[in-house]
């Protein structure tokens, strides 16, 4: 009897968590399994925190990153980050502001209930105000300095109150679908020890 009571204690303690879940299509006869949702806001603060990055090449010149715009792309399940940049040092004349665009997957980790950036494509740097050679240069850079510093990128964390109710139904975060306000977590199975 304890057991039940603990049991029905930890349901009705974890369903507030999973309030953001997607309530099952009208069309589904059987129950679906839970979701978690992730707002295109809550992944945007996130991020903001992040940021601005610095990167600088020793006497040549220094790069600022500032907090990227997201955009979602349900259709390919991905997202595009579009980031200002600020290129300044001895190797330039003056200050020159760019941008540059990437888009990325997302994957979970399980070691700390993370949804991370993945799968990076870069899109060109873009300097008006700098010459084409230096521009060309700066881009074959920019793809290694995205990768490094965009890669492992948390866009969004994972609370034990958030999959309370999931780990008590013997489920764990699965895919990540990026839809038109934000992202749908679903849950597996765990496996089995």
């Amino acid at each position: 009897m304890f057991r039940r009571l603990f049991m029905v204690a930890a349901l009705l303690l974890a369903l507030p968590a999973l309030a953001q879940s997607r309530a099952p299509d009208s069309e589904s006869t059987a129950a679906a399994p839970p979701r978690y949702t992730v707002s295109q806001e809550q992944l945007q603060t996130a991020l903001a925190q992040r940021f601005p990055l610095r990167y600088p090449v020793p006497g040549v010149l220094d790069l600022e990153l500032q907090s990227p715009r997201l955009e979602l792309q349900p259709q390919a399940n991905r997202l595009r980050a579009t980031l200002a940049v600020q290129a300044a040092g001895p190797a330039l004349e003056r200050s020159h502001a760019g941008q540059f665009a990437l888009e990325f997957g997302l994957r979970y980790e399980a070691a700390d209930r993370t949804i991370r950036a993945t799968q990076l494509r870069l899109q060109r740097l873009q300097f008006p105000t700098l010459q084409p050679g230096v521009v060309a240069w700066l881009n074959h850079y920019a793809t290694v300095l995205a990768e490094q510093s965009l890669l492992e990128v948390v866009l969004h964390q994972l609370q034990p109150k958030d999959l309370a109710l999931a780990d008590v139904m013997g489920l764990q975060p699965g895919g990540i679908t990026v839809t038109e306000s934000g992202l749908e977590i679903g849950f597996v199975n765990k496996p089995r020890p």
